[in-house]
């Protein structure tokens, strides 16, 4: 069974304010399972963006588990380009979450990206 949306995220942004990092939720998606994606801004005019890694990757012993890919070919990416992917998201599904983390060294926080 895999953790609401709303849960990971509450969690999620705790362990940025631990690490010593800004975290905010930008957009609020569905409660209990909506896509989640995440803003690494650089605060220097680039960012990451990390976002659902597709079905393929997951483990079928660990199947609830969450994983992230770099959704931007290029990385970090101008914050232009960040924010079209975003919209492109928004528009193709209404219920998705977008989180903003502010780091200038690049830590993402994320326990399980895959390349």
């Amino acid at each position: 069974m895999r953790l609401k949306s709303a849960i990971w995220v509450a969690a999620y942004i705790r362990r940025c304010h631990i690490e010593g990092a800004f975290a905010a939720v930008r957009r609020r998606g569905a409660e209990e399972a909506g896509a989640i994606f995440v803003k690494l801004n650089r605060l220097d005019g680039t960012a990451d963006l990390y976002g659902p890694a597709p079905q393929s990757v997951f483990d079928d012993a660990i199947p609830a588990d969450r994983a992230f890919i770099v959704c931007l070919k290029q990385s970090p990416a101008p914050d232009a380009d960040v924010e079209a992917r975003l919209k492109r998201e928004i528009a193709f599904d209404p219920d998705v979450w977008i989180l903003e983390v502010e780091d200038r060294t690049g830590r993402h926080f994320l326990d399980n990206v895959v390349d």
